[in-house]
């Protein structure tokens, strides 16, 4: 039987030195725009065990430095677009206070430093409580504070979005920034929200184009699916912290990752789901 990401991540048979080799070089990336060739195509090759323990790692250089860690994003919730990544399963990484941004504050987002990014649209949540593993839905959204839609911009490290499973873990699940829309007070309408969640459609623009069309149930079946899922996963980490009170928390993309580049503008619109659609120039 093939052990779980959070299982495997529990030990790994890579050194230290190598685990902080392999982080450097993906920080040294950041901010740059450069790429490296994936790790799991090198002779020393790379696990989804020594992964966890790079992504551990890297997050500890992060704050080292000083970013602040916000939260969470998980990544290939999205169980339609597996085959054209090669990625079977979900991913996580943090977002940080340098990465997470207020779209009502943001008129515009520069693309320099970004390698080959990408755009997805998701539903964000906020947590007002720690959930923990076992909940019922119900129980998973009375931790929640907030909802919003945002968008997330992601990027490849690799050349031509070619990797393995241990490289996007690696790579902090290949986040790059998080927009965020209004945030909407969610414990008044607990119900409704629910049965929202699980249920909404979406389309995405550019430039006022209609690029695809996406619904919750791609994201493991809902939004909620996807936090319960990473609740999980983070219960049996030994490595990494679970979620906790206050964290932002985005579910992965409802649509395919489109390419983004200067000069556009994307938007979109849902339906079934009290939140509004968002819009993004790129410079």
């Amino acid at each position: 039987m093939t052990a779980s990401p959070a299982e495997a991540a529990a030990t790994t048979p890579l050194a230290p030195a190598d685990i902080s080799a392999i982080a450097a070089e993906i920080l040294g990336t950041l901010g740059t725009g450069r790429q490296a060739s994936p790790f799991t195509a090198r002779p020393a090759g790379l696990t989804v065990a020594d992964a966890y323990w790079v992504s551990a790692a890297l997050s500890a250089m992060r704050q080292a430095r000083g970013e602040k860690p916000l939260g969470r994003k998980i990544g290939f919730t999205n169980r339609t677009i597996w085959p054209e990544y090669g990625v079977y399963a979900p991913i996580w990484g943090f977002v940080y206070d340098s990465t997470v941004h207020d779209l009502g504050s943001t008129a515009a987002l520069p693309l320099s430093g970004f390698a080959e990014p990408r755009i997805e649209p998701e539903i964000v949540f906020g947590l007002a409580a720690a959930p923990s593993a076992g909940m019922d839905e119900a129980a998973l959204f009375s931790c929640l504070e907030w909802a919003a839609h945002g968008f997330e911009i992601v990027q490849s490290i690799y050349p031509q979005w070619k990797f393995g499973a241990a490289d996007t873990i690696a790579a902090n699940g290949v986040h790059a920034a998080l927009l965020i829309g209004p945030r909407h007070p969610v414990a008044a309408r607990a119900g409704e929200w629910q049965a929202e969640l699980a249920r909404f459609d979406i389309d995405l623009f550019c430039d006022g184009r209609h690029i695809d069309r996406g619904n919750a149930a791609n994201v493991l079946d809902g939004p909620l699916a996807a936090l319960r899922h990473l609740v999980g996963l983070l219960a049996n980490d030994k490595i990494n912290p679970p979620l906790a009170a206050g964290e932002i928390v985005t579910t992965g993309t409802l649509t395919r990752a489109m390419p983004v580049k200067p000069g556009e503008t994307w938007s979109t619109a849902l339906q079934g789901i009290p939140l509004d659609g968002i819009r993004l120039r790129f410079t």
